[in-house]
């Protein structure tokens, strides 16, 4: 089958277009800059929005292949050069404006300016650039990272650097400030040593390069159980995070060779990824912080930014790897966090197909979200029924034994604001359930979580 019909049949995305008539001057200009400036892309005139193949009238060919390059030649900056011709498919003609992710990134529309001019693409849209990208395309066509230019707003003397010489002792490798200069952390300029951006990221000291954790109840954001912010190292934050996703996550047991084995319903080794993917290639030039939200059926870890350098999903779920922040990059590799680049994607599919999980990446305007959707399981071995069937007494309980593992029943009667009674039968029905069990029989008695719901 033709490659073109193919791609057809696929629809519109991040790299193809469809326009049933010539478009006006503008709406193809848009559409040419906007490819250049990400991943390159296919615009094809006589093809609707349901895909179906309409043509152009033959007689129009020559002139519209000069209208493209006469359109592109006057409102595009800087020049665009891009493939145009004709593909007959089903005895129907088409015009094919292929376009390559250009060198002289940004592009934009002359009449407007770069400021008001620069496009790009997301998903199957055009985007108005803002400057914070129009600055990350210029810092591409330098083939230069934002984490890896020079901060002026630290002094070394007040940064922390054991948290990383700690990171580097953890396997057994030693760090010192030398090795921080090799790894482009520390720089030297007019003689004097200053840090990176990424230095200063990974210290924690960026507002926006913490991490925010809710467990809503239900399916949407009305309602939270529980909220957590990390805002320290990075290490610290992806160590932090991992384990409230343990304490919101059901545990499951199961019998294997006569051995008891538990898991969580999604593996964790797939969260760990997903996150590492988040605080590496995330775009810190944006105001805004990595969320993991926890509902009833997904759990998503949205991560500021677009996809670095033109990726696309399919680019992404092939495991190809660009990098946005390459000293951050460089730095979790040397720690071993990373295996080898490009290597996560992978060992995030196989786990989620071993275990069944559906997993799935969508790319925003701002932003790029990944989603584990949870699945229902039998209780096995004992194991208590997730949160979300809880009343919410029972969460309040739950949650306060997170935070202070024990709880004595008199605690309740100024948490719950409820007759002793009461909460004796609330006490009784969750030790029924096996979320929690009694310690002790006389009146010092206390109530701890049971450890296979931690």
């Amino acid at each position: 089958m033709n490659n073109l019909l193919l791609d057809i049949q696929k629809g519109e995305n991040k790299k193809l277009e469809f326009k049933v008539k010539f478009p006006k001057s503008e709406t193809l200009a848009k559409t040419i800059i906007d490819f250049s400036n990400t991943a390159g892309g296919k615009l094809i005139i006589g093809v609707d929005d349901n895909k179906n193949i309409i043509g152009i009238d033959e007689d129009k060919v020559f002139e519209y292949e000069e209208k493209v390059a006469s359109i592109i030649n006057d409102l595009c900056y800087p020049t665009i050069l891009p493939e145009i011709y004709i593909q007959n498919i089903n005895s129907k003609l088409l015009l094919v404006i292929e376009v390559f992710r250009g060198a002289l990134l940004p592009y934009y529309l002359k009449p407007k300016g770069k400021l008001k001019g620069t496009f790009i693409r997301v998903g199957s849209t055009n985007r108005l650039a803002d400057e914070q990208i129009i600055a990350e395309l210029q810092r591409q066509r330098l083939n230069k990272s934002f984490d890896e230019e020079e901060n002026f707003e630290f002094n070394l003397d007040n940064l922390d650097l054991s948290i990383i010489y700690k990171q580097f002792e953890k396997i057994d490798k030693r760090c010192d400030y030398e090795k921080l200069k090799n790894l482009k952390l520390i720089k030297t300029l007019n003689n004097q040593e200053i840090p990176t951006n990424a230095l200063v990221i990974t210290l924690g000291k960026f507002d926006n390069s913490s991490i925010k954790c809710a467990r809503f109840k239900g399916i949407t954001k009305e309602i939270f159980i529980d909220k957590k912010e990390f805002n320290q190292d990075l290490f610290f934050n992806l160590e932090k995070t991992i384990k409230f996703l343990k304490n919101h996550l059901n545990l499951y047991a199961k019998v294997e060779e006569l051995q008891l084995k538990e898991e969580f319903e999604i593996p964790l080794l797939a969260i760990r990824e997903v996150l590492l993917n988040a605080i590496i290639h995330r775009d810190y030039t944006r105001n805004s912080d990595i969320k993991v939200a926890i509902y009833d059926d997904i759990v998503e870890i949205t991560s500021p930014g677009n996809f670095p350098n033109g990726l696309n999903i399919d680019d992404v779920m092939n495991g190809r790897s660009e990098l946005r922040n390459k000293v951050i990059a460089n730095l979790f590799r040397e720690l071993k966090y990373i295996e080898s680049w490009g290597s996560g994607i992978e060992k995030i599919k196989n786990l989620c197909n071993k275990y069944k999980i559906k997993f799935e990446i969508k790319e925003e305007p701002n932003y790029v979200s990944v989603i584990f959707h949870r699945k229902k399981m039998p209780n096995i071995a004992g194991k208590m029924p997730n949160n979300s069937e809880l009343n919410e007494n029972e969460e309040k309980i739950i949650n306060y034994l997170e935070k202070n593992k024990k709880i004595y029943s008199k605690d309740l009667i100024e948490i719950l604001d409820l007759k002793e009674r009461t909460i004796r039968n609330i006490l009784n029905s969750l030790v029924k359930k096996g979320i929690i069990k009694k310690i002790g029989k006389t009146k010092g008695s206390y109530y701890i979580k049971v450890s296979n719901y931690e």
